[in-house]
């Protein structure tokens, strides 16, 4: 019985399909697991790393200036009807009128429309009256063009023959049937009232200051009046003062001051005012005197205002961002520059095998440059902060084409932050101008300093120079 020889090519071909499936598997496998590891490290490396928080330079004041809602106080006095009738509004609300102007008429019944010939001198005013108004047009403050029609009314009647004259014997004429009340003195018309022309500051109480009680009678009527009744108001002086409720806190940062600058928020106008702290009842309330201004106003008793106290200006970086660091201190006239890079540094002087002096240039690093104490008032003298790590204490500098040398060894400490701009912390110098708790202002034009929409560290305590943080 003959031997049977194996099939060696089938048994090769099933051995290599069988290696074929474990080597392919084990190769998925391993890539799984390289992946799933890798994926696991970076877990963990996110979870106990230190993140680094930026923060974006900004501009601005140090805090917003605070605002406040104060009592308009002035010389103003309440005018009667002379006699009963139908008024006729003459001086335009709001508007100034001087002694012996019409400021309304009154009659027996309402007047009819008449027409009126006016000379061509009259016509020419009253079209650039009407031009000046419809430029100056706004849809939200509709309730001008009745003051305008009452100021072309009164214009129209002055044309008629009124007279403005203040010397005038007598303060209400007889025209065309109606009873023409002039005013008694220059002022600042207005057809309300509120209670409030008779306050001073020595009859001012805190209850004054509640809005919700505060109330306006608007006292232009279509209907008849009686002699007696109200009928207008006039402000007879420019001189006025505002006065605004005070904390503690705000009358604290506010003591000392004779002078401040009020920005009012109904027209963002502002002007300064001089400034002196009272008391109502008790307690602390701010006194602005203006002496001009008045006529923007007048017809507000409750005016929102803005104290512009926070003045200083410049770059805003919080205090957690801001850290000390050492260099050496190196007079600037040392400086010189490379002419191969174009880099600025300085020239190291050194002794070779032979003991010959070599000059070296070392392409150190600037952090800063600060005034330097100096007899010489003609001519500045500035100092280079320079990283200290490229020079050690000791080291001779020379001057360009000069033989003077200066050796490092005096160092100084600038205040700074990590700007991260490149991904990596470089130390920028800063100029503090003003502080809070919080926040500082800095100088914006401070060599090798900050720039705004610079990102920097918002915590230097997390950062040390040349960090790679992404």
């Amino acid at each position: 019985m003959s031997e049977k020889k194996p099939n060696r090519p089938g048994k090769m071909a099933g051995l290599f399909v069988q290696l074929k499936k474990i080597f392919g598997l084990n190769i998925a496998t391993v890539a799984f697991g390289v992946l799933l590891l890798y994926m696991i490290f970076t877990a963990v490396l996110l979870v106990t790393s230190t993140h680094i928080e930026s923060y974006q330079v900004t501009t601005g004041p140090l805090s917003r200036n605070e605002t406040y809602t104060g009592i308009s106080l002035r010389e103003e006095s309440v005018f009667k009807a002379e006699s009963s009738g139908y008024v006729n509004y003459y001086a335009r609300e709001g508007s100034k009128i001087n002694a012996g102007g019409a400021v309304y008429g009154l009659s027996s019944g309402k007047i009819a429309e008449t027409v009126t010939a006016l000379t061509p001198e009259e016509l020419s005013r009253i079209r650039n009256s009407m031009q000046s108004f419809s430029k100056s047009f706004s849809a939200s403050k509709f309730n001008n063009t009745y003051s305008f029609k009452n100021q072309l009314e009164g214009s129209i009647l002055q044309y008629e023959g009124i007279s403005t004259d203040g010397n005038a014997d007598s303060q209400v004429v007889t025209i065309s049937g109606q009873n023409i009340c002039k005013a008694q003195d220059d002022g600042i018309i207005l057809y309300s009232m509120d209670g409030y022309e008779n306050k001073t500051i020595d009859n001012l109480t805190a209850e004054d200051f509640d809005q919700t009680s505060y109330h306006e009678t608007d006292l232009k009527t279509a209907e008849k009046v009686q002699t007696g009744d109200n009928i207008y108001t006039n402000i007879t002086s420019e001189l006025w003062s505002l006065v605004i409720p005070l904390s503690d806190k705000q009358a604290a940062k506010l003591e000392g001051r004779s002078t401040i600058r009020v920005k009012f928020l109904k027209d963002d106008m502002t002007q300064s005012g001089d400034f002196s702290i009272i008391k109502i009842d008790g307690a602390k309330y701010g006194k602005i005197d203006f002496s001009r201004g008045l006529i923007r106003y007048a017809s507000d008793r409750f005016l929102d205002i803005e104290l512009v106290t926070n003045t200083v200006t410049g770059l805003k970086i919080p205090l957690s961002a801001i850290e000390f660091k050492d260099f050496y201190v190196i007079p600037a006239e040392y400086a010189t520059t490379d002419p191969e890079s174009g880099n600025v540094g300085f020239n190291k002087v050194s002794r070779d095998s032979d003991g010959n002096n070599v000059r070296t240039f070392i392409n150190a690093r600037i952090y800063g440059q600060v005034k330097a104490e100096s007899d010489d008032s003609e001519n500045e003298a500035y100092n280079y902060y320079v990283d200290k790590s490229a020079f050690k204490e000791g080291d001779a500098i020379i001057k360009d084409d000069s033989n003077q040398r200066f050796i490092v060894g005096e160092t100084d400490s600038l205040e700074g932050v990590y700007c991260i701009n490149q991904g990596y912390a470089v130390f920028r110098q800063v100029d503090i101008l003003d502080q809070n708790e919080e926040y500082a202002i800095i100088s914006s034009s401070t060599s090798y300093g900050l720039s705004r929409y610079d990102r920097i560290a918002r915590d230097s305590s997390q950062v040390k120079e040349q960090d790679i943080l992404y």
